[in-house]
Parts: C-alpha cells; structure tokens; sequence
C-alpha cells in the first residue's frame, strides 16, 4: 500500500486556518483594531466600503514597523507579543498567537503601509491570496495603513454565505464598539462609504458609553466599584428602566478585553433579581482588573471566551456589588451594616437645634367599657342614628345593564366569555375573538396595500444614539410607505410628523424601542414582515379582553361592515344563532 499522507501546500493551510480566525468582515475589523491598540495608537480610523466586503481599512499612528518586520508579519506564527511558552500565561496583549495577519492575507488582497518614527521613508507591502506580490519603500506618516479588499475573492463559497450588507456592518458596529469602549484614551472614528457614523474623542468612560449608546442611557447608569486587592471591578449597570428584551448592550472586559460569559451573565441577572419584569435583562458594562496569570485567554482563536481560576468568587463579586449600588442610588432596599443601633438618632430642625427621636409610647385606658352608654356622647349618638336612619327619597339602585346610547340592538356577555347579541329578531351567540382576527385580517391586507397616514398635531421628537441612526437609514425608504413621516432634524434627534392611521400617539414611542431593539441583525427584506408582526401584535386582542361593551359594540360594528361572515377563511364559525323555539319548549 502506497503512503496516502501528505503536507498541505502553505497556501491550503493558510486558508484552513483563516476559516477559524476569518468568519466575516467583523472579525478583519476586530484584529486591525487591536494591533493598532497594541502598537499604542492613540488615534484609528476605521474606514469600510459595502460593510467591509470590498474594503476594510484600518489607519493608526501607532508605532509602525520596520521592513523586515512589515514582511515577517503576515507569516503564520510570526508575532512580536510572545517569546516564551511562560509569555501564554501572563498576557497583556491583545493579540498574541500569529495568526491573524496570515490568515486575513490567505482570503483577501492585503496591502499594508507603515512607518516607524525612526526611519526616514516607510514601507509598502502586497499580498494576494496569501501570495507575496510586492514590496517597496514609500513616504508615509508614522504608524500602520492596513487595506484590506475583495474579502473572500478567492473563495467564492465563503463569500455567498455572507450575510447582506446592513447585517454585517451591524457585526462591524458591534467589534469597533467593543474596542473603543476598552480604550476610552483613544480616539476613534467610522466611516461607512463616506459617511461618518462615530467621532469618539478621548474621554471618561461615562462620556464614551454616552457618546456610543445616547444620552438617554446617561441618567440611568449606576457606577460599580470595588477594589479587593486580587481582583478591581468598574464600570456602569443601567437602573431597571434601562433594561430591553434583546442583548445587545451587556458588556465584559477583563484587563481591557471583551470577553462572554453566560455565567456571569447570570450573576448580574441575579442582582436584578425582584427589579426587572420577566424577559427583560439588564444593561452593563463591567470592567475586571487581575493579574493575567489568574486569567486564561488562550481558549479559542476569537479570544472571546475566558477562564477565570476563581470564578466563583468573582460571581460572587458581581452580584454583590452591582446589589449594593443598586441600594446605595435607592433602585434596591439595602441594609445599612456599617449603622451601630445603640447610638441616639438626631436630626436637624429648622432652627437649627437637634430634637431626639423617641419610641412612640402607648396608652390604655384600663377603666374603658364599650357597654356603657354614657360612653356615647348625645351629640354623637344623635349623628350615627342620623347616618342610619333611611331617608323617605332615598329608592333602589337602578343600573342599565344593557344601555342603548347609540347602538339599537341588545348585547350582553355571557360568564364563559362569549356574547348574546339580538340582530333582526334572531338571538346569535358571538365568538368576539375570531370575529376581530378576521377584522384584523381585512385591515391588514388593507394596510400592505395602501396604507393611510395620520399628521400629528404636534410632532414627536425620539432621541436616537448613532447605532439607531444606522438602523434607521437602512429603512428609511420603506416608511413612506407605510404611512410614516420622519426626518432626522438635529444631530441625533428623529422628528416624526405622521404615524400609520390606526397607530395611537401614545403608542408611538414605545412602538419606535420596540423597533430598534428588535431590528438588529435583520436584513431589508426581512423589515416588512417584522413590521406586519409588530402591527398585528399592537392591535391584536383575544376573546377574554373584551370586558366592555363598548369595545365590543366597535367591533360589531367592524364586523358588520365586512358584511357579517359566518365563518373564518379557515371553516371556524364567528357566530351561531340560538334556537329559541327548542329553548321554550324545555320550560
């Protein structure tokens, strides 16, 4: 038998390796950003062309490289962050395994262009397909130009799995705010096809979370601190009213690393726990300092997932601490244990001298009999004889339990939820919710097909922070059809002016959360069906919640202007009439 194994050629390899490291744009993104950081950038430009599958630029002034090392970088297992087996265990660096360079060279064309402070020209360097093409000196600024573009070229089954443009520039948005939010001492900035999505100078972490997330997050957010000597926790959690149904705004960091964790996810879920209503979770951005040999970051090429060698002590330290700050800004009852109770308690008067508090005493009249009637004073014996003696106008309560007002035809609700309804001398008992599904159904059809709007008498006004603002030019072009005036008047402000007929104003706001939040990874195609849903859940009802006569005389009416189906598109009967000659002839 013949030997069958065999080498894989560099290039076979390279592109293996670049399916664990490379998996969309965003994953280019993150391992730019963090070389920059790690070459002590203090200011990176993140430029993108068709959510980064034809262009990923990153540009830092951070401290370049030579020739020599411009050239090593994009060999696999070349890096500059270890030496040693010994270096795996205390990692300070972003990126340390060599791989990333290489991996992004095998699946795109990569043109690199840096400079150090030291040398008088820089250095141009191109590679295609993992394939070394050129290199050659060239004036440049101080610091590293990285172009990456035709992501995928080469491998045209990898680039048919990509996800549309708005979905992965959403993955985008999601690595360069990971990134800045850890380095809030850097300047960032994103452009996407010439526009500019983020300024973010440098600032205090509560200015960058602000400046990412909007200014409504900013009188919501508590800070978190605690200092164990071992172990530092910072950062920020959102009060009970920051909280949404979709993660999105739940942040880790250990040593200036994002990193997840389900488990301590859990551990902030419990600190919330009696403040949050069922399906909501909490909004944070924690921040954990240890020494890098207590923390393994060595577990997978995304470096997103973490080992900690007492995690158990540091979920202790979270749910703990995110408690007491909750207590301590008056979100949560906490106990004072610090307080020494055998001391007086004072308090300062107006005048300015301290009264003490004293324990209320309580007295008994131990001589008191309920039965004598010298207890009772005349005056106040003759008022409660007043109070119960009837008066000769006073009649029974009379209460119209079917009253007319506009509607001519008796109805009344039976216990079991249904109604009874006289229509043309025939008594028919109603099924209200299959009645309004079907009510509900003919608006719908209406609706995708023409859609009227509603001015408002005032406009409202949504503040949105930049991620919203993205949302919402990717969708833009759909609203007028469906019956939305809207423009962006102020930096961050959206002025709606017209909502869908039908679309309460009080709903408008909240109709507005729901659709950021719930539109984060949806494409364009998806944004109709999505909006159908939303509707339809605003205007949805069962059976059991037409408690009033009134909902339920609107809803006849509705029904009636259909023409007074029988049944449902699907067989079910909205009505039955009662057979009245069967019913007396049992009495």
């Amino acid at each position: 038998m013949s030997d069958i194994i065999k080498l894989l050629p560099d290039h076979v390899a390279n592109q293996i390796a670049a399916g664990e490291v490379v998996q969309r744009p965003a994953s280019i993104v993150k391992e730019l950003m963090e070389n920059a950081i790690d070459a002590h950038a203090t200011k990176i430009e993140l430029i993108i062309r068709d959510a980064g599958k034809n262009l990923i630029q990153v540009v830092d002034n951070g401290s370049g490289m030579s020739d020599t090392d411009a050239r090593l970088a994009f060999e696999r297992h070349a890096t500059s962050k270890i030496h040693c087996t010994e270096d795996i265990f205390r990692i300070s660096t972003k990126g340390f395994r060599g791989e990333a360079l290489a991996s992004i060279a095998a699946v795109a064309q990569v043109e690199l262009r840096t400079k150090t402070a030291e040398s008088l020209t820089g250095t141009n360097i191109y590679i295609e397909g993992g394939g070394f093409q050129f290199q050659e000196p060239i004036q440049t600024a101080v610091g590293s130009n990285f172009l990456v573009k035709n992501l995928f070229y080469n491998v045209p089954a990898r680039r048919k799995f990509l996800k549309n443009n708005n979905v992965e520039f959403r993955h985008i948005i999601d690595e360069f705010q990971r990134v800045a939010l850890a380095h809030e001492n850097v300047d960032f900035e994103l452009f996407h096809n010439d526009d500019l999505i983020f300024r973010l100078r440098k600032s205090g972490l509560l200015q960058r979370i602000v400046e990412i997330f909007g200014r409504k997050l900013h009188p919501l957010l508590v800070p978190i601190k605690e200092d164990l000597g071992w172990v530092k926790l910072s950062g920020f959690a959102a009060k009970p009213e920051g909280a949404k149904k979709v993660r999105g705004e739940q942040f880790f960091f250990v040593n200036g690393r994002y990193f997840r964790s389900p488990y301590f996810n859990k551990a902030v879920q419990e600190a919330f726990e009696g403040l949050l209503l069922p399906g909501y979770i909490p909004t944070f951005f924690l921040f954990l300092e240890l020494d890098p040999e207590k923390v393994d970051v060595n577990i997978h090429p995304q470096k997103t997932e973490v080992k900690f060698e007492d995690e158990n002590l540091i979920f202790a330290l979270l749910r703990s601490t995110i408690k007491k700050a909750l207590g301590i800004y008056n979100v949560a009852p906490s106990l004072d244990f610090e307080k020494d109770v055998s001391l007086e308690a004072f308090v300062q008067q107006k005048n300015g001298s301290s009264a003490i508090f004293r324990a209320p005493e309580i007295t008994v009249d131990r001589d008191y009999n309920p039965f004598l009637e010298e207890r009772i004073v005349p005056g106040e014996q003759a008022a409660l004889l007043e109070m119960y003696q009837p008066t000769a106008s006073a009649e029974p309560s009379k209460i119209n339990l079917f009253e007319e007002e506009d509607f001519d035809e008796d109805l009344m609700r039976l216990p079991n939820g249904y109604w009874l309804y006289n229509k043309n001398g025939k008594t028919l008992m109603l099924d209200l919710g299959r009645m309004h599904r079907l009510v509900v159904s003919e608006r719908n059809q209406k609706f995708t097909k023409n859609t009227e709007r509603h001015t408002l008498l005032f406009s409202l006004e949504y503040h949105m922070n930049e991620t919203e603002k993205n949302k919402f030019r990717s969708i833009k072009k759909f609203l007028p059809a469906l019956g939305f005036e809207m423009i962006i008047a102020n930096d961050n402000v959206l002025r709606i002016d017209a909502v869908p007929e039908g679309l309460k104003e009080s709903q408008v706001m909240k109709f507005m959360e729901q659709l950021f939040e719930i539109l984060e990874y949806r494409t364009e195609d998806e944004f109709m069906q999505f909006y159908q849903n939303q509707w339809n859940k605003i205007h949805s009802k069962s059976r059991f919640d037409f408690l009033y006569k009134a909902d339920a005389e609107q809803l006849i009416k509705d029904f009636s202007a259909l023409g007074f189906p029988e049944y449902l598109p699907s067989g079910k009967r909205c009505y039955i009439e009662l057979p009245l000659d069967d019913l007396k002839n049992k009495f």
